[in-house]
């Protein structure tokens, strides 16, 4: 079974995020091939980078860095639900990612974006260039849903639809074939 990190990436109060998040890991958990948990950033409360060596060398000195560490290493494939802020992502995600380094390579990542118009396509646009960076893959498909506050009832559930759906689907369907072929260089990491 493959650990899947969910990662809700904005902190912001009143984010309608959350509930996408929960609608996300409730289909996911559903899923026999993947162990499940929801990473939310507003409850980590990660501080802006405080380390003083770069993370490549895993030289934490702060609890929460290890303690972040320990989280992300432990998984195999992630997803981000991220909006779209003056089109780009929160810092809050950029932030996490930034604290590690090694934790993060040769895992897949798909993206659920939420937003306006763009569905929070710009953001994942951008996030990709930064997972890159981490050695990790980004999946092509992903699952964008526009006008979110449509989207969300008035008790704060996220209303979804069958075209959602089948994309979230889809999505997970990618990540488990991504994690399995990658799943040998996770093994094979060089310090």
């Amino acid at each position: 079974m493959l650990n899947l990190k969910i990662i809700l990436a904005s902190t912001r109060p009143g984010r309608k995020g959350a509930p996408v998040a929960e609608w996300f890991y409730n289909l996911a958990a559903k899923l026999p091939e993947f162990s499940t948990e929801l990473l939310d950033l507003a409850k980590i409360n990660l501080p802006f980078l405080d380390e003083p060596e770069h993370p490549r060398f895993q030289r934490y000195i702060h609890q929460h860095t290890k303690d972040w560490s320990a989280i992300i290493e432990a998984a195999d494939a992630f997803v981000i639900v991220t909006p779209e802020y003056n089109y780009g992502y929160p810092a809050s995600i950029k932030n996490a990612l930034d604290f590690l380094y090694r934790e993060w390579n040769y895992k897949p990542v798909g993206f659920v974006s939420y937003g306006g118009i763009a569905a929070g396509t710009r953001s994942v646009q951008s996030l990709k260039l930064v997972v890159n960076a981490l050695n990790m893959v980004a999946l092509s498909d992903n699952v964008n849903i526009p006008f979110i506050a449509k989207q969300v009832d008035d008790k704060g559930k996220f209303i979804t639809n069958e075209l959602i759906d089948k994309s979230a689907n889809s999505m997970l369907a990618d990540l488990n074939k991504w994690a399995l072929a990658l799943k040998p260089m996770r093994e094979k990491k060089v310090a």
